[in-house]
């Protein structure tokens, strides 16, 4: 079986604020999957946490600069 990992980042961690139009998305960390497929790596840039933590994939990063225009 080939390896099928990187040591990049899959996901980005980011904490959530508010609600509806007032929420704010802060970028604090990253996260990737073990080799194995059945754990994952947390990395996180900013402590106390307050808010909701929520993990999405990764973008490309053209395509993160143009969700960010929007």
């Amino acid at each position: 079986m080939s390896k099928t990992t990187t040591n990049r980042p899959t996901h980005t961690v980011f904490v959530v604020e508010g609600e509806g139009d007032k929420t704010t998305w802060t970028e604090i960390g990253a996260l990737w999957s073990h080799e194995d497929r059945k754990g994952f790596n947390l990395n996180l840039k900013a402590l106390p946490l307050s808010g909701r933590l929520v993990i999405r994939e990764r973008k490309a990063k053209t395509e993160a600069k143009e969700s960010v225009g929007a």
